[in-house]
This record gives C-alpha cells, sequence and structure tokens, in this order.
C-alpha cells in the first residue's frame, strides 16, 4: 500500500482546490494507494466533496468559505494563533520583515503571503512518513511539505504565473530545489516559473488541470440557473471577486455596452473581498440591473449553459477551470489577452482576444452579441476542444516507481 498525503492551503470554491478535487476522484480508483488530505487552514466550503476514501487529517474543520466575512474572521483567528504559537512570531520575525519591507520597495503589499509561511510553519507535525507528499499549490503548502513532511518523494503543484503572483525566491526560502518534481499547470506557467528556478527544468513538467467532462454536463441539466425571467442576451463569468480577476474592467465595459445600446445582462458568479468596492461602482455607473453579482452556487453548470457568452477578462490566469467548462458547454467566449487565458482560447477560432481595458472588452462582447452566427461558430469548436484525460495521473504515480 502507497500512501500518499495531499496538502492544500483552503478547501475553498476556487480552482486549484476544484481541480484537487478531481485528481482524488480519479486517484481513489486505483488499487494500492492510501489518500490524506491535509488543509493548512483547516477551513473551505468544497470540504464536502472530498471522496469518502480519502483520509483527512485535520481534526477541526470550519466549512466556512474564506470570502465570506465569517469565514474571513474565522481565518483571522486561526492566522493569530498561528503567529503567537510556540514562538512562531519571534523565529519568523526578521523573515517577516525583510519580506514586507521587499513587498513595500515593490509597492505591492500582499498579507496573505506573508501567512502563509507563518501558518506553516506552525501547523501540526505528522509521524507518519509518506511514500509521496503532494504540496498541490503555492504558498503554505509548498512551504510545508518542503520543510515539515517526512516522505521519500515530494512533488509541488503551481497554478498561477509565478511573478505576476507576487512569489520570489527569498519568500519561498527556494523551497522548490527540495522538491524532486514540479508541476505546472500550463505552458506559460512553466515558462515564467523556470525563469526563477531554471535548475529545476529537467524536473519539472506540465500536469493539465483534469476535469471530468461528462459530469459536468449532466450538471447542467439540473434544475436551476437564472431566474429573473430576463430575455436579452445574458453574459456570464465565474470567478472569485479578487483583484486579480480585476472585475472593475468588467463593471466599466458594461457601462459603455449599455451607452452603445447594447441589449444585454452581464452576471458574476462567485464572491470575494472586492464585493463592497464593485457594489459601490455599478450603483455610482447606474448600473443595478444590468450588473448582477450572484454570489456563490453550488452548481455553476446551469449557469453556463443558460448564458450565451462567457467573459473571461483577468489579470493574469494558471490555467482557468472556468474556461474549461465553459468549452465544455459549448458557449462562445472572450478572454483577455494574458498568461493562461491566451493558452486556451486561439483568437478566431473558439474565441477571442482582448486587451485588458473596458472598451476592449466592450468591444468585443459587442461583436459576439451582433453576430450569432459567429457564436455558434466559436461555440462548437470551443466544445470539441480536446480536454485532459485521466492519463495525466500517470506523470504523478510515476514518482512511487
Amino acid at each position: 500500500m502507497k500512501k500518499i498525503l495531499f496538502v492544500i492551503n483552503t478547501m475553498g470554491r476556487a480552482g486549484a482546490e476544484m481541480a484537487l478535487l478531481e485528481l482524488l476522484r480519479c486517484l481513489v480508483k486505483y488499487d494500492g494507494l492510501e489518500l490524506s488530505l491535509f488543509v493548512l487552514t483547516g477551513q473551505g466550503e468544497m470540504i464536502s466533496q472530498v471522496p469518502e476514501e480519502v483520509k483527512l487529517l485535520n481534526k477541526n474543520f470550519d466549512e466556512c468559505s474564506v470570502l465570506l466575512p465569517e469565514g474571513k474572521r474565522h481565518l483571522m483567528k486561526t492566522s493569530a494563533k498561528a503567529l503567537f504559537k510556540n514562538g512562531t512570531v519571534f523565529r519568523l520575525f526578521p523573515y517577516l520583515v525583510k519580506q514586507f519591507l521587499d513587498m513595500v520597495k515593490c509597492k505591492r503589499i500582499q498579507p496573505d503571503k506573508l501567512l502563509w509561511r507563518v501558518l506553516s510553519d506552525s501547523a501540526v507535525r505528522f509521524e507518519d512518513e509518506f511514500d509521496l507528499a503532494v504540496a498541490y499549490i503555492e504558498g503554505g503548502s509548498a512551504y510545508y511539505v518542503a520543510d515539515h513532511v517526512r516522505a521519500k518523494k515530494k512533488a509541488a503543484f503551481f497554478h498561477v504565473d509565478y511573478s505576476m503572483a507576487g512569489y520570489t525566491r527569498s519568500m519561498d526560502k527556494e523551497c522548490y530545489i527540495k522538491y524532486d518534481k514540479t508541476f505546472m499547470v500550463s505552458d506559460e506557467v512553466k515558462e515564467a516559473f523556470l525563469s526563477m528556478y531554471p535548475e529545476c527544468t529537467s524536473k519539472t513538467e506540465v500536469f493539465h488541470n483534469l476535469i471530468d467532462q461528462n459530469r459536468i454536463l449532466s450538471m447542467a441539466e439540473e434544475p436551476g440557473g437564472f431566474s429573473d425571467e430576463y430575455q436579452g442576451i445574458r453574459i456570464l463569468t465565474v470567478g472569485r471577486l479578487t483583484r486579480q480577476k480585476d472585475f472593475v474592467q468588467s463593471v466599466r465595459a458594461m457601462k459603455f455596452l449599455k451607452e452603445k445600446g447594447v441589449n444585454a445582462r452581464w452576471y458574476i458568479l462567485g464572491d470575494g473581498e472586492q464585493r463592497s468596492v464593485l457594489d459601490s461602482l455599478i450603483r455610482q455607473l447606474g448600473l443595478t440591473e444590468d450588473f448582477i453579482l450572484l454570489g456563490m452556487t453550488e452548481n455553476p453548470y446551469n449557469y453556463i449553459k443558460q448564458s450565451d457568452i462567457y467573459v473571461h477578462a483577468t489579470r493574469y490566469e494558471g490555467k482557468s477551470i472556468a474556461i474549461q467548462e465553459a468549452q465544455v458547454l459549448g458557449k462562445p467566449i472572450l478572454v483577455s489577452d494574458c498568461s493562461g487565458n491566451r493558452e486556451q482560447v486561439i483568437n478566431g477560432v473558439d474565441g477571442l482576444l482582448c486587451e485588458l481595458t473596458p472598451e476592449a472588452i466592450a468591444e468585443g462582447v459587442k461583436q459576439l452579441i451582433e453576430n450569432e452566427a459567429l457564436r455558434e461558430q466559436y461555440g462548437k469548436m470551443a466544445a470539441k476542444k480536446h480536454m485532459t484525460e485521466h492519463k495525466e495521473t500517470e506523470k504523478l504515480l510515476s514518482l512511487l516507481r
């Protein structure tokens, strides 16, 4: 029996967490594997979807979303306890000061990046030695597996553009050098990572996100979805309301569309720390009936199926599962021309690329709205795209041999 440990920062409703769930669903089908999961924060609403065959190592777990006020308060309490546990704050003080000053120098302060090291170094240790330990996301889980897990082999997954996400070798304490394998979700993510860790070239490869197409198609047929009886064009975006997703640009794009007399309504599925900012901007621009923040949902697929256009205009991506899901459901897609997105959509073939500006986004959406034949063409091509098969798991399991 081979023992595999997976470590992730949270189990909130986000792309990496959903990709991990699909990987676990695939791995439980293999004989001879004992799968365990440790969630660094001990928090996240997606924990109920972990296969029952996977052993959760957290003694206590809170299912509240880290994106909601209650969940944020719980996470802050967890972080505060970690900071003062066994003198963690004193041991890490020089590190925290240096990283904070580096962030100030770069004019990009990211407190969460500092908390990952705190949570990692104060987390529970396990006496067991695993055959394989997997840090499934960058940050805390990568630090924890590298420094505090006993395993014969170690692998790390990266889901975002390394430098765009704000990571540095100093912040990571060069932890990725300790791994036997580093998996990147796309070629662009791989290129960005190796530009910072060139010595990891021989042990780095692409591991595409796994998605269950049949499950998506089935859930898209379930009751639910839009309930406002709107009859015009429905635009949809799925994503967390964060700086990375940059929904401010989309809100302003919708203002341009309304000024041009376009009959459409834009919906967002997701939540996050920028909700109040977006609510304020929507009211300020007079878009309360045109740009709708729906919050989170257990089943986004019936919404995607019922929409006319899918838009994913973000600052950067690793490889968006939301885009893949929209492609499975045959939706015409407009994405911003950035790392990750341009690897998933071929401009003029199965969708459109645009600059991340309100004007460019509005023009791309308007082009799709005014050309039904083009929407149909892009949707058919998107549905034909080859999605990753479960053979990807062999890349991971080969480390056990």
